[in-house]
């Protein structure tokens, strides 16, 4: 095994640790945090939840900073990886993700805004009811901001699927994978923006696509890496 092939693949297997820490932040604060905070359609009870459940809710915060600033990490190391595959394309995969990561920060931002509302630290001149409403519509905000975030998600995934096809280094079934992964997503970002009433049907449809392909390619960067006998370009 020559040097070259050495080298990538430790980036390879640095770049699954680092995917897989921050995916398994996300999934935590998905599946263990939001349902102990956010109540669907109840802007009142999520706010009672926030309060009753503070510490908690700032862990979510912290948790997506953290993640955020990993995955950062994760997409400078796979610009490495397949910059000599497509550097075009290596390019705007970065760039996709780089521009996003103030979003997220601005949307936890209002999170945040929205917490000390409900808490009376904000707006103490406003009346009770109508502070309240602005907290509701701040936290609505960044909740619709995550639907947006979504399409956003996918969209980076597609030049990555077509770099990973591309790189010979890589089973090209993993980039078809992240292909359609990506495009679940963008499917439930604009069915949320165009046709909310159908996005409970469509997500049970493309719900599955979420972990079609960055798990599996997760796996396979951190236990195998690369493919050994890969002919790198």
């Amino acid at each position: 095994m020559n040097e070259t092939i050495m080298s990538l693949k430790k980036t390879a297997r640095l770049t699954g640790l680092l995917y897989f820490i921050s995916a398994a932040g996300a999934i935590y604060g998905y599946m263990y945090i939001s349902p102990k905070i956010m109540v669907t359609g109840d802007i009142a009870a999520t706010g009672k939840n926030m309060l009753a459940n503070e510490f908690l809710f700032r862990i979510s915060i912290a948790n997506d900073v953290i993640a955020n600033i990993l995955f950062l990490a994760v997409v400078l190391l796979l610009y490495q990886m397949f910059k000599k595959a497509n550097e075009f394309q290596a390019r705007l995969m970065a760039a996709l993700v780089i521009v996003a990561i103030p979003v997220f920060f601005i949307s936890d931002s209002i999170s945040i805004v929205a917490l000390q509302i409900f808490k009376g630290n904000l707006l103490k001149s406003f009346p009770t009811e109508q502070s309240q409403d602005i907290a509701a519509t701040l936290f609505k905000i960044s909740d619709y901001s995550g639907q947006l975030k979504t399409f956003h998600w996918g969209f980076w995934l597609v030049p990555l699927g077509v770099l990973i096809y591309r790189s010979g280094f890589i089973p090209r079934i993993l980039g078809i994978l992240i292909l359609i992964n990506g495009i679940g997503y963008m499917i439930g970002s604009m069915t949320f923006i165009l046709f909310p009433e159908y996005l409970p049907i469509v997500s049970k449809w493309i719900y599955p696509t979420y972990f079609l392909g960055e798990l599996p390619l997760i796996f396979w960067l951190l236990i195998k890496g690369i493919k050994t006998n890969a002919k790198l370009t």
